[in-house]
């Protein structure tokens, strides 16, 4: 490997008296610092289950766009000790946004998926590594879904008894659908996010850019798995905080997105995105009464396939 190709040397961790913010789970931990140019540093490093360093092999192949565009910035991070490094604009993401109830917070938040809609458009563009490169495989987080799929445990066990093998099976098929083997797929696939989700969308704090954290994740898919991902949160949140109607959010993503999405692949991605939450959550911080209701209310997403997802008319 030559000097102009070598990695970067790894920064060191971020610590100090900036921190503003620092949570996370055993699967990972976010560290949120004030930068002395006035923005944010965000970290994110491996939680207790998760061997470090988190790497983005592929950030070199996220595109850079203009501003004048209307496009999030798709940041690309620095190595910062085990974790990642990203430099934005906000010191909170959309989903803190969303438990903000004044209209402001929920007008920043729309901006905001907009913005990620474009960027994310952009970033479908971008075809598959060609031959030479890395392979990329499936997004992270399905890779767990699967895994979780196979194994055993409690959550498993009593989300078989509750679905049955079937609706099990139908989940897999989803995710074989929306990320397959690149060597083996159709055309179709391009560069994806992997994990576009509403904590990885940082809006600013006052002047600047929407920022959507990328580079860990990046993945090879179908351009639904993102769309979906997204929307999966939002179904989500409408079922557990009842007085939030997401229809508005959803709908603006999808226009802002722009035509050519398949509506039932991007419903059967949302479904994905809230059964991943479920397995995560019961794998890194254990066991808790409430994921009895989300094996019910996965159950009855799965065999709507999703729809609720995708408002009616978006085609």
């Amino acid at each position: 490997m030559t000097a102009a190709t070598a990695p970067a040397p790894a920064l060191p961790e971020p610590s100090g008296p900036d921190v503003v913010a620092e949570y996370g789970t055993e699967l990972q931990t976010t560290r949120v610092l004030r930068a002395p140019d006035g923005g944010f540093l965000w970290w994110q490093g491996p939680g207790a289950q998760v061997p470090g360093p988190l790497l983005a092999p592929a950030a070199h192949l996220v595109p850079r766009l203009p501003a004048d565009t209307g496009a999030a910035l798709l940041t690309v991070p620095e190595r910062a000790g085990a974790g990642l490094l990203h430099r934005v604009a906000g010191a909170a993401s959309a989903a803190a946004w969303l438990r903000d109830f004044r209209p402001q917070a929920r007008a920043l938040v729309a901006h905001s998926l907009a913005s990620a809609a474009r960027a994310l458009r952009a970033l479908h563009a971008v075809p598959a590594p060609p031959p030479g490169e890395p392979p990329l495989g499936a997004p992270p987080g399905l890779a767990r879904l699967r895994d979780w799929a196979h194994g055993r445990g409690e959550l498993r066990e009593r989300a078989l008894a509750r679905w049955g093998p079937e609706r099990m099976e139908r989940l897999l098929d989803w995710a074989d659908d929306l990320a397959p083997d690149p060597a083996a797929a159709p055309d179709g696939l391009s560069l994806i996010h992997g994990w576009a989700s509403l904590g990885a969308l940082v809006p600013p704090l006052s002047r600047g850019r929407v920022a959507l954290l990328t580079g860990e994740d990046l993945a090879v898919g179908r351009p639904e798995l993102d769309l979906g991902w997204l929307l999966g949160e939002l179904v989500e949140l409408a079922w557990t905080t009842p007085h939030q109607n997401p229809a508005d959010l959803q709908r603006l993503l999808l226009d802002a997105y722009g035509p050519g999405p398949d509506p039932v692949l991007v419903g059967r991605s949302a479904v994905l995105r809230v059964v991943t939450h479920m397995q995560d959550f019961a794998t890194y911080r254990g066991w808790d009464d409430e994921l009895l209701g989300y094996i019910a209310f996965t159950a009855e997403l799965i065999d709507e396939e999703g729809r609720r997802a995708v408002p009616q008319g978006v085609s």
